[in-house]
């Protein structure tokens, strides 16, 4: 099946649809799903949808700048392609692919360690902001090698991800009977990320300079900890809900992360994160950076690298749209009084975000 000619994408939901049209149904569900009940995949989208803004006018808004700062360097909007495992079974190239993606558009890349090509060969596809992921799956020597690694190869960047002490039961996958192709490597040595503690991170702190990302933050009490340790990006995510079934969605526990962490780290945070006002919703609460999961993988999966680079722009143009609404030239003008409580509209889930998804053009 030849891939659709981007241009020809007008919004978002052109190119889910165009995803959903050319992945196989395995992908396909793994891409979609979550864990267990998929409660924590629909408060993700249910904790954006009951955030309203609240605009100011007559404003010169005739310049916008959507840009943002990455780890001290500028980056093209104030988002991360976050990592994903197995990104090569939406499209060919697997992360290489996104990195090429990433660094056309001007937008920082987080790999993932259980994704293919692989470190070494991913760094080498294309000179972006990147950072690296990993899931500790050896003692304390292979995590240092893997530091020595990220480091020679202009990872800027090192992050753990905390969230995964016990792989999550993902009933799609298993009434599908999908059968990932990295899920036996991920289960070897899955003990070590069981045993995973402050000690490690702490450790690390002592040991390396690398700035220390902890993905999967999703409580102010952790947050806390994770502060007195030295780490300086405290990343709040719950696995896209893919893990813990009946969490809170991401942006319903970002207001009181960002108050723990009182400026002292950056806040980061994904789960659910599909249109451009929900990226600026994040911004305007605290967060430093918006992680993007499923819907990099979707413009991938829609049309390649092209495909990844049509998302980014569409997404763009959301994002200096609902700024100029607002009363806003920049993310530095964004504050909390520009959001506010409201009760949610539409149904939640992993696609709510497009729900015009399944009517014909003419409605």
């Amino acid at each position: 099946m030849n891939a659709p000619r981007t241009e020809q994408f007008l919004t978002l939901q052109e190119i889910v649809a165009a995803a959903r049209a050319r992945l196989a149904p395995g992908p396909w569900s793994y891409l979609i799903g979550g864990a267990e009940s998929e409660i924590t995949v629909r408060r993700n989208r249910q904790a954006l949808d009951s955030i309203a803004f609240r605009p100011r006018v007559l404003r010169d808004v005739s310049r916008i700048d959507t840009g943002a700062a990455f780890l001290g360097r500028r980056a093209r909007l104030p988002v991360l392609l976050a990592p994903i495992g197995g990104l090569e079974s939406f499209v060919e190239g697997g992360a290489a692919s996104a990195a090429r993606g990433a660094a056309q558009f001007g937008v920082p890349q987080m790999l993932s360690s259980v994704c293919q090509p692989g470190l070494e060969e991913t760094a080498a596809a294309a000179d972006t902001l990147r950072c690296f992921q990993l899931y500790v799956r050896g003692d304390e020597a292979w995590v240092d090698d893997h530091v020595r690694r990220a480091r020679d190869h202009g990872f800027t960047a090192f992050c753990l991800t905390v969230d995964v002490a016990m792989y999550s039961r993902r009933e799609r996958d298993l009434i599908g009977r999908f059968v990932k192709p990295w899920r036996a490597t991920a289960q070897a040595g899955s003990t070590y990320q069981s045993g995973l503690s402050w000690d490690q991170v702490k450790r690390f702190k002592d040991k390396h300079d690398l700035p220390l990302i902890i993905k999967g933050i999703a409580t102010a009490e952790d947050a806390e900890i994770a502060v007195q340790h030295g780490v300086e990006v405290i990343y709040v995510s719950n696995h896209g809900g893919r893990q813990l079934d009946h969490g809170l969605g991401s942006a319903a526990v970002l207001p009181e992360i960002v108050a723990a962490v009182a400026g002292r780290a950056e806040v980061w945070v994904d789960g659910g994160f599909m249109r451009g006002t929900d990226v600026v919703k994040a911004i305007a609460l605290g967060a430093k950076s918006v992680g993007l999961g499923r819907l990099p993988c979707l413009g991938l999966a829609a049309a390649g690298v092209p495909g990844l680079v049509r998302t980014l722009e569409i997404l763009e143009d959301e994002i200096r749209t609902c700024l100029g609404l607002l009363g806003v030239t920049s993310f530095g003008e964004l504050t909390p009084q520009h959001v506010t409580a409201a009760p949610p509209v539409g149904e939640p889930g992993a696609l709510g975000a497009f729900p015009l998804l399944g009517e014909s053009p003419s409605g």
